[in-house]
Parts: structure tokens; sequence; C-alpha cells
């Protein structure tokens, strides 16, 4: 990252394909298949997305159209979605574990006939969403009754790119980039309207971030889904303008072997990840002998107090290096021995879990947005990080608080609106100002702390986002089940307290909550439930117009809680 500054793209498609002209011979994408990883250059990147762009606007896709793009991570994700962008197209990247359901909302929405998809699983569930003029796909698919166009026919014209480039320089960083669905308040999914200005801007931001890591020749390697609007910005866009290598992990149950082989040297995470590998760590410690166990902590004790600005004493500074060679170091092997920042988003970020990775030498660059803001409002940055905090507002944007404390910010990151909801957008976006429904707190340093959420959206640990209306809906409206709350922030998953309806036994609740999960994304998914006495307004926990009171309720059945969360 030798740039003194982030150069001036007019959009995505000309960032990207820009660089493949600047960068012909430097690795860009590594992605595992039969066995093998396999490379590609930013010169091949771009002549692939030249003939995906090509045989796709041949196939008869046009400008302004909708098309959904659903696969695991993949070299081919980026290639199909710069193409789309560069003949001005409409992304629309949709996770995987979206339930029929969920594609058909999406489908119908934004209007999508056209679809890529990775392989025959994913195809088939979404061919069965709705009605496709189109089906690309990554893998060999056979879908009868669908018009299908496999990539490697696409792939057959892969030579120069100019001329697309050329077309793409010419697209406004107004324009809409893409459409990123996410969860209303209690109501259907809604899609935010990225334009490229939004994400650019979020890119121009993150440089001056990570600019103290003065990054060269870094190899990333992404595990989140592209879908989320964090991984999209900062993983496929951001981190590849540059100059990272992004390489596509095997999945979450692979992690720790490909952090092992790749041993990468910056990633993006979310906290439930992290909590999952403090857990393991701590695990194995607790196998060792008391003498090894005090010496860990004690390398995290002191590593932690180090990485914060504390004082260390003489011998403490003496013991340091020691610790350094005989614990620290080993555990970062663990991740490749390269880590040199990860940066967390997407939830809550406890601070013990936060200062054991400090304490280990792994720092943590926590920051905070929404899918609305591009998505990221803030961040720490290396060197000046403060545990507890979000950081400060990147370079670009306008943050205050309104008189309830509400975040509110404005720049070019800000959406253009929600898909076809104009009093949504309304609603959220006054007078040019995005209100984030999030309550924070600024210190005198400008770092901004969130206190709490103006809305009841739930944010799970691994940072996707949950509508509790929604789910309880469908609960109240199985026979057995009277009332319902879900809870969940912060929370690895969604758990409920029950109110069984009369006549109706702990068995048929069960029964009632495996129904509902049928029809629930995995995110939205009841991993645990219990029976609880009815909310009334004699006890405090349904108001005057019988609405849940859910602080009440949680107060009232602490316990309960407590044994759901484990």
């Amino acid at each position: 990252m030798a740039e003194e500054a982030y150069p001036k793209w007019p959009n995505l498609a000309a960032m990207m394909l820009g660089r493949a002209r600047q960068w012909p011979d430097r690795p860009m994408l590594r992605g595992f298949r039969d066995g093998a990883w396999h490379g590609t250059t930013w010169g091949r990147f771009g002549q692939l997305v030249g003939a995906a762009a090509r045989g796709l606007r041949a196939a008869g896709v046009a400008a302004g159209d909708r098309v959904l793009i659903v696969s695991e991570n993949r070299p081919e994700f980026p290639i199909a979605e710069t193409a789309l962008l560069a003949i001005r197209a409409v992304p629309v990247p949709t996770y995987t574990t979206n339930t029929v359901a969920d594609h058909a909302h999406v489908l119908a929405d934004c209007t999508a006939t056209v679809a890529i998809c990775s392989s025959q699983a994913l195809a088939e569930r979404v061919a069965a969403a709705g009605r496709l003029d189109l089906m690309v796909t990554f893998d060999d698919v056979a879908l009868p009754g669908v018009r299908t166009l496999p990539w490697a026919v696409l792939m057959r014209d892969a030579g120069p790119f100019d001329d697309i480039a050329r077309e793409a320089a010419d697209i406004p960083e107004g324009a809409l980039a893409c459409i990123i669905y996410t969860s209303g308040t209690g109501g259907p999914p809604r899609g935010v309207m990225l334009p490229h200005r939004a994400i650019l801007s979020n890119c121009r931001g993150a440089f001056e971030l990570v600019r103290p890591l003065r990054l060269h020749d870094e190899v990333y390697l992404s595990f989140l889904p592209t879908a989320h609007a964090y991984e999209h910005t900062a993983g496929q866009f951001f981190l590849t303008s540059v100059g990272c290598e992004m390489v596509y992990a095997r999945g979450v149950e692979h992690l720790a072997a490909d952090m092992l082989t790749v041993r990468p040297t910056i990633m993006t995470m979310v906290p439930r990840v992290l909590e999952v590998i403090r857990a393991r760590i701590l695990a194995n410690v607790a196998r060792e002998s008391p003498a090894r166990q005090r010496l860990f902590h004690r390398a995290v004790e002191i590593g932690r107090r180090r990485m914060e600005g504390e004082r260390l004493t003489l011998a403490e500074r003496l013991l340091d290096p020691l610790l350094e060679r005989l614990v620290r170091r080993k555990v970062r092997a663990r991740f490749g021995g390269r880590l040199r920042a990860a940066m967390s988003g997407g939830a809550r970020l406890e601070p013990e879990v936060w200062r054991f990775f400090l304490g280990l030498g792994i720092e943590l660059l926590q920051g905070y947005g929404q899918t609305e803001a591009g998505p990221v409002i803030s961040a720490n940055t290396t060197g000046a990080t403060r545990v507890g905090t979000v950081g400060r507002p990147l370079a670009g944007v306008e943050l205050r608080l309104a008189n309830d404390g509400e975040i509110c910010v404005r720049g070019g990151l800000v959406m253009d609106g929600y898909w076809q909801r104009p009093a949504d957008t309304a609603a959220v976006i006054r007078d040019g100002w995005l209100h984030t429904g999030d309550i924070g707190e600024l210190d005198a340093d400008g770092y901004l702390t969130i206190t709490d959420r103006k809305r009841d959206i739930i944010v799970l640990s691994g940072g996707e986002n949950v509508a509790p209306a929604r789910i309880e809906g469908l609960l109240v409206a199985q026979p057995a089940i009277a009332q319902a709350m879900v809870f969940g922030e912060g929370r690895p998953g969604v758990s409920a307290l029950v109110v069984a309806e009369q006549g109706y036994d702990d068995l048929a609740v069960a029964a009632a909550v495996a129904e509902v999960n049928k029809r629930l994304s995995v995110p939205e998914r009841i991993r645990r439930h219990a029976l609880v006495p009815p909310f009334t307004i004699e006890t405090g926990t349904l108001t005057a117009t019988q609405k849940v009171r859910r602080h009440v309720v949680m107060a009232r059945h602490r316990e309960v809680l407590e044994g759901l969360l484990g």
C-alpha cells in the first residue's frame, strides 16, 4: 500500500479492472478445488470479468436487471459480480442458508428473473422460489425446465478486457451498485440500495484506518459470507483493492487448518468466531499442568497491559520477552504465525474476549456499522484501540447523537434507500442523516460506544440480523403456543420463552417450535426454548396495549434465561 491516498475511482467495476491493468501479475484470488489450492492473478481476473460480462450480456442480461448471486465464497463470486457491475446490471448477493421462502421473497421483491448459483443444491432451491429466465451455474447443474448457462461456457472468451473496462469507466459513482437484503423491524427483509459511492466511501475511509499497518503483500483469509455487507465491502472490494491476496477458506469447519496452511496476515472476524477460538484455547490450557496454566495466564495479563499502554514493572518488562517466546508466539502459530491484525464487526465484542487476544499479541480492530451505511461507520485503528468502544468515525463520515442518544450519520456512505419502500426510507433518512436506531455515547476523544438499541432487531454474535417479531408471530400462530418472546442479542443463536396454550403440554410445544423452525432461515431458528407462566398486565410483563415488556420478562425469568444460554 505504497499510495499516499486512495485513488479516486469512478465506480467499483472501474476500480477492479483498473487494478487488473495495474497489477497483471500480482496474486489476487485463491480457492480450493480438486484437493489443491489454485490461484488467480489480477490480469487473469480482468480477462475472466471481460468474458463473463460479454457472455451475460449476450445471454440477455441488461443494464438495471437485478441478478441474484447465491454462492459460497469462491473466486467465481467477485468475477461474476464485477462483470455484472461493468454492464450496469445490479447484483443481489444472497445467503446460501436462505430457505425457498426467503429466496421467493427476494425474487418477488426486486423482480429478479436471473440468478447465478454455485451448486446443484443451491440452484434447485432458488429455482423452486420463483420464475427465472436464466440460471448461470458455477458447477455442472441440471435443472429441467430452466434455461441454464454453465460458467465454463461464459469463460470461453477470456481474452483482453479493454472494451469492458472502457465501458465501465463511464458509470457514475451515484449509480446503483447492488442491493443487499437486511431484516427490518419485524417485517420482511428489505433491499438496501447501495450506490457505488457508498462502498467507495467506505473504502476511502478504511484506507486511512489501516494506513498505520503499512500493508504490503498481505494475505487475507476470507470465510465470512460475501452476502454479508461487511465482508462484501471490507473483504471483496477494499482489501483486494489495496493489494491483498484474497484466499477463500474452505468453510468455518476447516478454518483452523486453513489458517495453518494459508498463514494469513489479515482477517475479518465476527465476535462469535473469536469467542469459539478463545474457548478452544482455554480448554487446551485447562488440560495443562497448574504451572503451565499460571504461565499462560500471566503471559496474557502482561501482554494485555502492554498492548493497552499500561506501565509495566521492571520485573514484568524483563519477563515479557520470555513469555512472548514460551507462550504467545506458540499460540499465534495456530493462526499461521503471521497474523498482524483482525478487523472485528457485525456484533458486540465482549471486552474480556477483546483483551484476551490483545494479551496474545493479536490486535483486534473492532468497528461498528450497518448495511444502510455501506456498512462501516466507525472503527478502532492499530495503535489507538480503546477496548469497549467501536472507535472513531471513518474519514468522510459525519456523526452526531440525537437528543435521545440515537446515532445519526451523514456522508457518501449512506444508502440511496430501501428498494421500492419510500416510506421506510423516509423514516430512517431525514434531512440527509441516516438514523441508525442505535443509542451511543461519544467520549472526549471522539470514540463511540454503543449503549443500547432503539429498535428490537437482534444481532447474533456471528453478525446475523434477526427480527424477533417475525419469529414470535410464527410461534403464536401455532395452536399450542399462546405467547412467545425470543432473544439472542450477542449470542450464537436464538432462544425463546414460550407460554403454552391451555390444554397443551411441553411435548406439543416442542413439536410446534420444531414446525416453526422449518419455516425459518438458519440464523433465525430457535435453538432452545423454555415454558414460562403467562405474560400479563398484572405481573408487569404486558403493557396496557398487550405488548410484551421485554426487559421485564427477561428480569423475571433471569434464571431460566441463564439456563437456556448455558
